[in-house]
């Protein structure tokens, strides 16, 4: 009984420790996200500004340019994938490579060639596992992106859009992201960065009650739409990556308080286990007191005869 016991106890310390550590994870992302709702805030006007911006700019003008104009038969797609780069934090990543993995199925059931850009290690690691080409890929940024990572990631793709795709360019740009609603609710999202879709806009536009901007062009509406380009693609990447790292926190917080209260259950678990063994132990030991004192009883009454 006593090995028993003390095989219980050392679980109980291990667990113990562990739960610690989980419960500092827990509190650690909790206070992360804050900060990362604040930054996905500031960065939501300018975003907002700079696509209706784009918009009034193509509507008021017949320019054919890659940030606007469809092509008659796209060929081929980039897809930007963004996951983290650490783990512990519930299904985060793979709900977001399970989404990628959707758009990628349908755009290939349309024809199209998909050309893959990863964020995060968890991303890399995946397609690393099963061998698939990747177009290009960054780590070590994602639960504090920068806008410095957003342009660094954009150029590639900017690249690609501008050329043809006879020379390895693409006709659009998708981006796959965890859309962050609330501490509780992360949803793995795509969308189409480019080509825009101007009547996707102006229909929120419209639904909100507001007017698009009227613009005077110099020298031209396509040097002002070769300009905004960078911008618009860059202030995409940066609300998706800071919505991403808001989602990371959020489910690692989920994740390490769900751990911590399991271990919690556990320690109670193993208490009780404890609690039972060490009171069969001492059972044992007053047993084996009686019958010690029961035989020299017997004894002594023999002797005595």
């Amino acid at each position: 009984m006593g090995a028993q016991l003390r095989v219980y106890k050392r679980r109980i310390q291990a667990v113990t420790a562990t739960k610690k550590i989980t419960k500092a994870m827990e509190m650690i992302a909790a206070s992360r996200i804050v900060k990362a709702q604040r930054k996905v805030a500031a960065s939501m006007p300018y975003a907002t500004e700079l696509t209706r911006a784009v918009t009034a700019v193509a509507t008021g003008s017949n320019t054919n340019h890659p940030l606007t104009t469809e092509a008659e038969s796209p060929a081929r797609a980039a897809v930007l994938l963004l996951t983290s780069d650490r783990g512990l934090a519930g299904g985060y990543s793979s709900n977001a490579i399970k989404a990628a993995e959707r758009l990628r199925e349908r755009l290939a059931a349309e024809g199209k060639q998909v050309d893959t850009y990863i964020v995060g290690r968890k991303g890399v690691a995946y397609y690393g596992f099963r061998e698939r080409k990747v177009s290009g890929s960054w780590t070590g940024f994602t639960d504090s992106p920068e806008y410095s990572d957003a342009k660094k990631i954009a150029e590639p793709l900017i690249a690609s859009i501008q050329k043809d795709t006879a020379e390895g360019g693409v006709d659009e740009l998708h981006i796959v992201f965890t859309e962050f609603v609330s501490m509780m609710t992360q949803n793995a999202v795509d969308g189409r960065m480019l080509p825009l879709s101007l009547d996707k806009v102006e229909e929120e536009s419209t639904e909100k009650g507001e007017i698009l901007p009227l613009f005077d062009f110099e020298p031209s509406a396509e040097d002002v739409l070769d300009a905004l380009l960078p911008r618009y693609v860059e202030s995409r990447i940066y609300n998706a990556l800071l919505q991403a790292a808001a989602s990371e926190h959020a489910a690692r917080r989920r994740a390490m308080k769900s751990a911590t209260d399991n271990a919690g259950d556990l320690i109670k678990s193993l208490s009780r286990l404890a609690n039972a063994a060490r009171q069969a132990e001492i059972t044992q030991e007053i047993s084996e007191i009686v019958g010690g004192a029961g035989a020299l009883a017997d004894a002594s009454a023999g002797s005595d005869k």
